[in-house]
């Protein structure tokens, strides 16, 4: 059934949708380069969504062909209905995630996510060294806290990925370190978030620190360095994205647009429904969110990862989607040319790099 569902999206939508969900803006971590940190937001400021929000707001995404719903903060296991959430979204058939900073990750606490259908952890490292990241995040012996959580959640068989943040925590010489440690701490895989210096949402994921603040020609070499780590670890971020981001910080045109606003989205603990973190605006309320909302205009502004990368991979169902309308509407040749050109090819060698973990998902 979810196959079938799939290949339906695919024809018809795109593919499935993926939407983040900040159900909290608190969070337990004080990291230098996040404005979620402790002490930045006031008391009137701090915002969760309640369970009755939470469950609509999920009901209407699946609605819209979202299927794949990641919970974000602040820190997410910080809500008291984070697994109720999860639940819901997994019995409708949506593969639920959460992104963590691993703080509260107990076998216990496992083991109820388990049965509550979590299907991936995303666990945030600042650094190749425990000293270094429990500095940042200011939480003492969080490094342990991961190895043994990354050991139940082996057994609980939930996906579990490391979330590095690309920052001047780490020379480039500390990236050749990384590996080890990420697998001293039980990761297979680690996905690189690119730094942000500044957003236009309500989302609070970015800082004006100095350990964030690059030159194009620096980001460009710490992403040469993200390739190479291809070679001794499963790196998320795929080569052809990458290579577009790199071409994003030399200003040259790249070849493919984001999907945030079609198939991508964010919605905030006020449920407002954005394109992207970036975006100033919000695309209307969640309760207004429809398909008469969707936006699709090949958006090159930024490089946050978690939009730019997929939306490379999800290119070839989008063109699938055109191609089956254009045939409908007799416009042979043009269908052809949608999907028998070099940016298919690009995106179904970005899908290929990455089946491994896309058949985990």
């Amino acid at each position: 059934m979810i196959w079938k569902d799939t290949l339906q999206l695919v024809c018809s939508q795109g593919g499935p949708g993926f939407s983040h969900f900040a159900i909290t803006n608190l969070c337990d971590a004080h990291c230098s380069f996040c404005n979620f940190a402790v002490g930045n937001l006031k008391p009137q400021e701090m915002r969760s969504v309640s369970c009755s929000e939470g469950i609509e707001t999920i009901d209407i995404l699946y609605r819209n062909g979202i299927r794949y719903l990641i919970f974000v903060g602040g820190e997410p296991l910080l809500h008291k209905d984070l697994l109720t959430f999860s639940r819901h979204a997994t019995n409708l058939g949506m593969t639920a995630m959460v992104c963590t900073n691993g703080s509260r990750l107990t076998p216990e606490y496992i083991h109820e996510m388990q049965q509550a259908g979590m299907a991936s952890v995303i666990i945030s490292v600042d650094a190749p060294a425990a000293e270094v990241h429990e500095k940042n995040r200011g939480l003492g012996g969080v490094c342990e806290k991961i190895r043994i959580a990354n050991q139940a959640l082996a057994q609980a068989r939930i996906q579990s990925t490391a979330s590095v943040t690309l920052s001047k925590l780490m020379t480039l010489e500390d990236y050749d370190r990384l590996p080890a440690f990420l697998k001293f701490l039980g990761f297979t895989q680690v996905t690189f978030s690119y730094p942000l210096e500044t957003l236009g949402s309500s989302y609070l994921s970015f800082s004006d620190s100095n350990l964030v603040h690059y030159t194009a020609a620096e980001l460009s070499e710490v992403l040469d360095k993200v390739s190479q780590l291809k070679k001794h670890i499963h790196v998320l971020n795929n080569h052809v994205a990458i290579a577009e981001m790199q071409k994003f910080l030399r200003r040259e045109p790249q070849a493919f647009g984001c999907l945030g606003g079609y198939r991508y989205f964010y919605v905030d603990w006020k449920l407002d429904i954005y394109r992207c973190h970036y975006w100033q605006e919000p695309m209307c309320h969640i309760r207004e969110f429809g398909p008469d909302k969707l936006i699709r205009d090949d958006c090159q502004m930024c490089m946050i990862d978690c939009y730019r990368d997929p939306s490379v991979m999800q290119h070839i169902a989008v063109a699938i989607t055109d191609v089956r309308k254009l045939v409908g509407e007799h416009k042979w040749y043009k269908a052809w040319r949608t999907i028998f050109n070099k940016k298919t090819w690009l995106s179904l060698k970005a899908v290929m790099e990455q089946l491994r973990w896309i058949r985990k998902m």
